[in-house]
C-alpha cells in the first residue's frame, strides 16, 4: 500500500521475485492484513495485476473482509476465476461470537467455484477454532486445505497429529511462521506459507523443496 491506495509498482516487483524463483503458488490478498479494508475496485485491480504477471503459477486469493456480505458479494473474489483457490480467515468474527464460525464457511463454500483454504491465524484474528470445529469445517466439500500456525518441534508434531484426527484425508495441512517451516514439514504438513519469500524467494524455495 502507498498512502490509501494499492502500490502497483511495488507489487509487481514482489511478484517478479516470486515468479523468477519458481514458487509453487502465489497467495494474493491475504491472508490477514490490510487487504480486508480494500474496496472491491482495489481488490479487483490487485487480482488483475497478479494474473498478468503470474504466468502459469496457480494463485490463491484471499476473500476475507470485515463483513460476511462483503466476502460473498459478486466481484469480491469468492467466485474464483483463474486463481487456484480462495483463502478465508475469521476476520469477520469477534472472539466472543462463536456460533457463526461454521456458518461463515458454509456460506463461503456455497458461493465458490474453486477450492477453499481455511487460514487459521488466532494471533491476528483473536478467534480460536477448536479442533472439532475445524473438522466440521473441513468436511465441507469445497474445503481443500487448512493453514495452521507454526510451532517448534516437538509441539508441531503433537499439534499436527491431534488435528489430523478430525480431518478428512483429502484435506491438506499447511504451516506458516518462517521460523517454524522445517518443524512444520517434518511434523507432516504438506505446504509452507512463507512471508520471507517476498524478499528471499530463491533461497527459501529451494529450502522448502529440499525439506519435502
Amino acid at each position: 500500500m502507498h498512502q490509501q491506495d494499492f502500490d502497483e509498482k511495488a507489487f509487481i516487483r514482489i511478484l517478479a521475485r516470486l515468479t523468477d524463483a519458481g514458487v509453487d503458488s502465489l497467495g494474493i490478498l491475504g491472508s490477514t492484513g490490510s487487504y480486508a479494508y480494500l474496496s472491491r475496485e482495489q481488490r479487483r485491480r490487485v487480482v488483475q495485476v497478479a494474473k498478468a504477471h503470474a504466468g502459469s503459477i496457480p494463485m490463491m486469493v484471499g476473500v476475507g473482509a470485515i463483513a460476511t456480505n462483503e466476502v460473498l458479494r459478486p466481484g469480491g473474489g469468492c467466485s474464483g476465476g483463474r486463481g487456484g483457490c480462495v483463502i478465508t480467515a475469521d476476520d469477520v468474527l469477534s472472539a466472543a461470537f462463536r456460533g457463526g464460525d461454521l456458518c461463515l464457511y458454509e456460506e463461503v463454500c456455497r458461493h465458490v467455484s474453486v477450492p477453499v483454504c481455511l487460514y487459521d491465524n488466532p494471533r491476528t484474528t483473536h478467534v480460536m477454532l477448536a479442533d472439532e470445529l475445524q473438522g466440521r469445517i473441513a468436511a465441507l466439500p469445497a474445503i481443500a486445505s487448512i493453514k495452521i500456525p507454526g510451532l517448534p518441534a516437538p509441539q508441531a508434531s503433537e499439534r499436527v497429529a491431534a488435528l489430523r484426527q478430525h480431518l478428512p484425508s483429502r484435506v491438506t495441512l499447511g504451516v506458516s511462521g518462517d521460523a517454524w517451516a522445517t518443524a512444520g514439514l517434518q511434523a507432516g504438513c504438506e505446504a509452507l506459507v512463507f512471508g520471507l519469500r517476498r524478499t528471499l524467494s530463491p533461497l527459501l524455495t529451494g529450502a522448502g523443496k529440499s525439506d519435502t
